[in-house]
């Protein structure tokens, strides 16, 4: 399929997006505009200084600029506008749902009120359902590299915004920072009612996706491509219909993968996971959820039922009633007989 062809067929499949953070959405030009609003002070002369930075070896160097950037956030407007932007990227994508992830500790931590945090996602979600007819939950993410206790606070915080709120994650800097650490906090999140995810097996080893399994009881592993290293895991994973959020673009850029051809999600994909394609942080990793489909069509050579089903890998690993899953998978299905 040639590559116009290829990306009109990709645009047109209704795709769900389960692994995006709004705060790795903040492009360049809205972090310069920002600053200029709250009179802050940046490092970077310009936008293409800022771009320049975007260049990482491994997740923490990524982290460093991600909350550096994420200092501009200030006011219910910021995280409205921020929010808004990435909705409207995701439209022309394709996306008809998305579920997206926030870090309140980042924001909480230099003086910002929890509720302007929510608030201001909140109002820009329901201007998407609006404006662009895209579904979307929030969920809210604890920083893992903070302690346990932390955590717990926070979501004492989420408590009375549990009508905005449909689940928790973990995120931040993996490595030795192990899912056991916050069995606590899941277990009153569970208690709460709230959907359960979490990043595991993007640097850390496949025994923090059995952790994330058996001690935290998640729904889906965020990243979870270290699970191949470990043939059991592998083997559960598919069996119990688990779903991995998989990033490529951002395993590219932090080196998680040396190259794009190099990357598993096609042979996890072939192995019966339920593997999807998402864009993580993609202001910083250089593309939306279109590219990321993209990129490794091109590189894995996927074929157009395999990227159909990567789309219906989407819809089925959300957290959608299970009436818009069925629309939404038989409008795929629709668009895979004409492609």
């Amino acid at each position: 399929m040639a590559g116009a062809d290829l990306e009109d067929y990709v645009r047109q499949l209704p795709k769900a997006e389960l692994h995006i953070h709004i705060e790795g959405s903040l492009e360049p030009g809205m972090l310069f505009a920002l600053a200029a609003k709250h009179r802050l002070p940046i490092k970077y002369d310009s936008v293409e200084a800022v771009r320049r930075a975007y260049s990482f070896h491994n997740l923490q160097s990524f982290l460093d600029i991600y909350y550096e950037g994420a200092g501009v956030l200030r006011d219910e407007e910021d995280f409205y506008e921020l929010t808004l932007a990435y909705l409207r990227r995701a439209h022309a994508d394709g996306v008809v749902h998305t579920e997206i992830f926030f870090d309140p500790q980042t924001h909480t931590g230099r003086g910002i009120p929890f509720s302007v945090v929510v608030e201001g996602i909140d109002a820009a979600l329901k201007e998407g359902r609006r404006e662009f007819g895209i579904s979307s939950l929030l969920i809210l993410c604890f920083l893992r590299h903070l302690p346990a206790d932390a955590a717990m606070r926070t979501l004492e915080d989420a408590l009375p915004y549990k009508s905005c709120i449909a689940g928790v994650g973990l995120d931040s800097s993996e490595l030795g920072h192990p899912p056991s650490r916050f069995v606590d906090v899941y277990a009153r999140a569970r208690r709460e009612g709230f959907h359960l995810v979490a990043h595991a097996g993007e640097e850390g080893p496949p025994e923090y996706i059995w952790e994330a399994l058996d001690l935290l009881h998640v729904e889906r592993v965020d990243h979870g491509v270290r699970c191949e290293s470990d043939p059991a895991l592998v083997e559960r994973l598919a069996a119990e219909g688990i779903p991995l959020t998989v990033c490529p673009q951002s395993n590219l850029k932090l080196a998680v993968f040396a190259r794009m051809e190099d990357h598993n999600l096609g042979r996890l994909l072939e192995r019966g996971l339920c593997v999807t394609v998402n864009s993580d942080d993609p202001a910083y990793f250089g593309g939306y959820v279109l590219q990321n489909y993209l990129a490794v069509a091109d590189a894995l050579a996927l074929s157009k039922l395999q990227l159909a089903q990567l789309a219906k890998n989407s819809i089925m690993a959300s957290f959608l009633d299970p009436a818009l899953k069925r629309t939404w998978l038989a409008r795929v299905d629709a668009v895979a007989a004409d492609g």
